[in-house]
């Protein structure tokens, strides 16, 4: 098992090209299950959970290659209608597979999915979406077996913007007859990227990016070329790594319009942050000033960025809260920065934040991939040596993290079993 050797204190200097985006790439993959035509998608990240994908739709029937960035999807043989649960378990994405087989094939077997253990996260919000649209449900042995007799177009309204469930949801109705309204649907700016791509495919999509999206579905969808858009999380992440360290970083491949209410954020405590052509730059505080956050859907401040803004806070002039409104156990890292001399207290949905002067290096342990590189950021930044265990979920969301923070000055090294 992997671990990161770090020894932290010194402040980022240089520039970092953010990879494509493992939140849009893994959808994009997935609609390749809606038709037998070649589909390639360029700037696609290599981490665990595409490797993954990978080998999810290679299961299925698909003949994939994926190699610096390009992923080439091609069909030469009859598809399976079954995701079991070995491989699903690796993935929360695995669920996306549901809306494009019952699509294209009428009917799917998919067990119940995996993934970081940072709340329930239920799947009945994706099962509501396609039953509204004529799927019939029901389980056998841990599987949800779905299928649709007459599929067609429906109204369907989210209890809450699940970024999964739409996406599951747009992927059906481009592939079955009639017209389907999502309202209440994420909007993201990874849900306009498969938009995009299922627009390219043939389907008629209007309203991305709003609450409400109208698709008019296809008989048939056609393979595509598409490039797949700038990681906004990875983005936020390194600009935290250059506000915690008081460094100064520019970011290429890679756009502020996706994160604004992080970039007032990290106005509001003293870092500076302009438009540079085609990035960002960013100069980090001497010491952050105090601001408390709440995360919410987009285009609120990220849930996946929560833990690393708490890291950031963790080292303020004075005192502030970070509320926590998406998930319910996406706290769990700050008992490591805890052990790195951190004042924080949890009462409920709020992690409430004392300012330290520094944090200090020890052994602390990765739980999930934001809380993962919520403590790299702050192993990176605090004095001394530390030893971050269980990299592996930092992978399935990071591409090469530590090779891009060692390129701007950070003391770290990959190693095995320290």
């Amino acid at each position: 098992m992997d671990n990161f050797l770090i020894n932290g204190g010194r402040a980022v200097r240089g520039e970092v090209k953010v990879s494509g985006s493992k939140n849009a790439a893994l959808p994009i993959l997935m609609a390749s299950i809606l038709t037998s035509d070649k589909m390639t998608i360029e700037n696609v990240p290599d981490l665990t959970d595409v490797r993954f994908t990978k080998g999810l739709l290679e299961y299925l029937g698909k003949k994939t290659s994926f190699l610096r960035g390009v992923f080439v999807i091609e069909e030469n043989r009859k598809l399976k209608h079954k995701a079991p649960y070995n491989l699903v378990r690796k993935m929360r994405a695995s669920v996306l597979v549901m809306g494009p087989l019952l699509a294209r094939f009428g009917h799917a077997r998919v067990a119940l999915p995996g993934g970081c253990s940072i709340g329930v996260r239920p799947v009945n919000i994706h099962l509501d979406a396609l039953k509204n649209m004529g799927a019939r449900l029901y389980y056998k042995n841990g599987d949800e077996m779905l299928f649709g007799g007459n599929l067609k177009g429906g109204r369907i309204k989210f209890p809450f913007p699940s970024v999964g469930a739409t996406e599951n949801a747009m992927m059906c109705a481009s592939l079955i007859k009639g017209r389907t309204i999502i309202e209440n649907c994420a909007r993201e700016p990874e849900i306009s990227d498969l938009a995009e791509v299922l627009r390219k495919m043939g389907a008629s999509i209007n309203g991305d990016g709003t609450r409400r999206m109208i698709i008019e579905g296809r008989e048939k969808l056609c393979g595509v070329w598409h490039k797949v858009v700038c990681d906004r999380i990875e983005t936020g992440t390194f600009l935290i790594l250059a506000a915690i360290t008081g460094g100064r970083l520019i970011l290429k491949n890679t756009d502020i319009k996706y994160l604004p209410v992080v970039a007032g954020c990290l106005a509001k405590s003293g870092a500076s942050i302009k438009t540079v052509e085609n990035g960002i730059e960013i100069s980090g505080p001497k010491r952050p000033r105090p601001v408390s956050i709440r995360t919410a859907a987009y285009p609120g401040f990220p849930t996946d960025l929560q833990p690393l803004w708490t890291a950031y806070m963790s080292v303020c002039s004075g005192k502030c809260f970070v509320e926590e409104n998406i998930f319910e156990n996406r706290f769990m890292y700050v008992a490591e920065l805890l052990r790195m001399g951190a004042n924080i207290r949890i009462e409920g949905k709020r992690a409430f934040v004392n300012g330290v002067e520094y944090l200090k290096g020890a052994p602390v342990m990765a739980g999930d991939i934001r809380g993962g590189a919520a403590l790299a950021v702050a192993c990176a930044a605090a004095r001394g040596k530390s030893v971050l265990r269980r990299v592996y979920h930092i992978d399935r969301g990071y591409e090469k993290l530590e090779k891009k923070m060692r390129k701007i000055r950070v003391s770290i090294i990959r190693r095995k079993n320290i």
